[in-house]
């Protein structure tokens, strides 16, 4: 025989998706919200479908580590900390420094990328893959940008390195090398070279990767 269902098995059914979705902040496509409450978080966040994700403004749930194994925003929390121990400074600041140093090596070391510790990278930086990203000590990075994997961010010679504005989404092996600015929310393809100046809202693909 089959199981019999109660007449309001559908509403219930969707209150408890619906709680769910709050709880984890994830909602599924139909869901009757573009705005709603963050319980991780604590505050609103804007469904990024609707508004465009800001190139000022830096939204940190972005780096937030979403599971335990989360080698790209692992990595980057450790440049986060040893970044604002670093300006705490004391003894303990060199000590805490000293040890998040080490965690530093080990994410660089499971991830294969070369991020410096001292790098200029505005809020929000998302490294789905970070696998062989290699970034330049002196390169800024601005808020809320995308960087896949096998990406460099280099200079040419004697020459100086890039300026990334923000929201720049950058594809897996792009290469970014030399004294170029890349405008807010351009988006470079993949395996291009970008030795020009991309303006904002552009897009560079292939060699030599102009707009």
């Amino acid at each position: 025989m089959g199981r019999v269902l109660p007449r309001n098995h559908g509403a219930i059914d969707g209150r408890w998706r619906w709680l769910r979705a709050l709880r984890t902040g994830r909602f599924q496509r139909g869901e009757p919200s573009a705005i709603w409450f963050n319980s991780r978080t604590g505050g609103t966040q804007v469904d990024q479908a609707t508004k465009e994700i800001s190139a000022d403004v830096p939204d940190w749930t972005r780096e937030h580590p979403r599971q335990f194994w989360d080698p790209g925003r692992k990595l980057l929390r450790t440049i986060r900390r040893y970044q604002c121990w670093r300006a705490h400074g004391g003894l303990f600041g060199r000590l805490c420094c000293k040890f998040i140093a080490l965690r530093h090596r080990f994410w660089s070391v499971v991830t294969g990328a070369e991020i410096p510790l001292t790098c200029q990278i505005g809020g929000g930086l998302l490294l789905p893959h970070p696998n062989g990203i290699v970034i330049h000590p002196d390169a800024k990075i601005g808020v809320n940008c995308l960087i896949f994997h096998q990406v460099t961010l280099g200079s040419r010679g004697r020459g100086g390195v890039p300026e990334i504005a923000g929201h720049v989404d950058i594809g897996a092996g792009a290469k970014i090398l030399g004294p170029v600015k890349i405008g807010a929310h351009a988006r470079i393809g993949a395996n291009a070279v970008v030795i020009a100046d991309v303006e904002a809202h552009g897009v560079a693909t292939g060699y030599p990767g102009g707009n």
